[in-house]
């Protein structure tokens, strides 16, 4: 049987075994400030050389990674946008367009297939990836620009695309030092040294440990965090975490049995895992969004559900992004590092 022991989140030892995981989250910061400044002099020389080049047609994000770069962009880029992660190009593609590859490792065969047919195609190419990687060597042509990236870091390769895209006037800000000073401030609120009763990332764990975790962010990046998020709980502790729309999540609400003060929690029927309502706020203050969230915390409220909020409202909206993604991977490590097998 696995039991979940709150007292591991400030044992110095249970800690310590857990070290290389919390502070791999904790140098998130110094990952993104290292790619940037690595990919610096290619970026600028790829900026100069747009300058001189037409607006593309078309943005294309090629490659598995390519969703994030469509919940940034989709909104707000001039032309049209299109994320497209298999490992071929639309039919349409060419040299009007410009194609943009996320490949943190460099070593994907379906990323470097897309890469090759973009380069074939004459697309314009920017490639985010090590350098001398395979879908490096794919890269090669002359429309094509690599922006060295070295920690193998999804976020970290994200934010130096979303950089460049910014400065070439196809994307919204996203500058890497305020992503980086934003996952700094996570780093050091869920630091593992801090005490539970001040870290948010143990308090939320300490919230999942007994429940199957709804996960619900109302804007598109908040959403995506919050599929990560779940993904994260899952990995770390192998138990049920959803992520959803409103409509996918509410029906799990609304069949949650009432809570009922009365209940033996060492009882059989009294130790099943309810849902806990977990919501990303990164203070997008939209109608819609407030309208669904409302819904989602009546309906939470009448079947006696928990409801947890992670926020993040400074920075831009990578940044808030970020933030509250390694806020909820935190707390996942939390929760792995909590359960025990007896």
């Amino acid at each position: 049987m696995t039991w979940f022991d709150e007292s591991r989140l400030d044992d110095e030892v249970a800690l310590e075994r857990f070290d290389l995981r919390l502070r791999t989250l904790a140098e998130s910061g110094s990952r993104v400030r290292r790619e940037a400044g690595d990919a610096a002099p290619a970026m600028e020389e790829a900026v100069l050389r747009a300058q001189d080049l037409p607006r593309p047609r078309a943005v294309i994000a090629a490659g598995p990674d390519s969703r994030l770069l469509r919940a940034v962009l989709e909104p707000w880029c001039p032309v049209p946008f299109v994320a497209w992660p298999g490992h071929a190009l639309p039919g349409w593609a060419g040299s009007l367009d410009l194609v943009a590859v996320l490949a943190p490792d460099g070593g994907d065969t379906s990323t470097a297939s897309a890469v090759a047919e973009a380069v074939r195609r004459g697309c314009q190419v920017v490639v985010a990836c090590p350098p001398g990687s395979m879908v490096a060597q794919h890269a090669e042509g002359r429309w094509s620009t690599i922006l060295p990236t070295t920690t193998r870091d999804p976020l970290a390769t994200a934010v130096v695309m979303l950089s460049y895209l910014e400065q070439v006037r196809l994307g919204p800000r996203a500058a890497p030092g305020t992503v980086a000073d934003a996952l700094d401030a996570v780093a050091l609120s869920c630091a593992p040294r801090r005490d539970l009763a001040v870290n948010p990332a143990k308090t939320l764990a300490i919230a999942l440990a007994d429940a199957n975790p709804l996960v619900w962010g109302g804007s598109v990046l908040a959403a995506r965090a919050a599929r990560r998020v779940a993904e994260s709980i899952r990995r770390s502790s192998g138990r049920t975490a959803l992520a959803g729309e409103v409509d996918q999540l509410l029906p799990v609400l609304e069949a949650a049995r009432p809570r009922d003060v009365f209940d033996d929690p060492f009882s059989d029927g009294g130790g099943e895992r309810r849902p806990v309502l977990v919501v990303l706020d990164d203070g997008v203050d939209d109608p819609w969004v407030r309208e669904q969230r409302q819904l989602l915390e009546a309906t939470a409220a009448e079947r006696g559900v928990r409801v947890e909020t992670l926020t993040s409202e400074h920075g831009d909206e990578v940044a808030r992004y970020a933030s509250l993604l390694l806020s909820g991977t935190y707390a996942a490590a939390y929760l792995s590092l909590g359960l025990v097998d007896d």
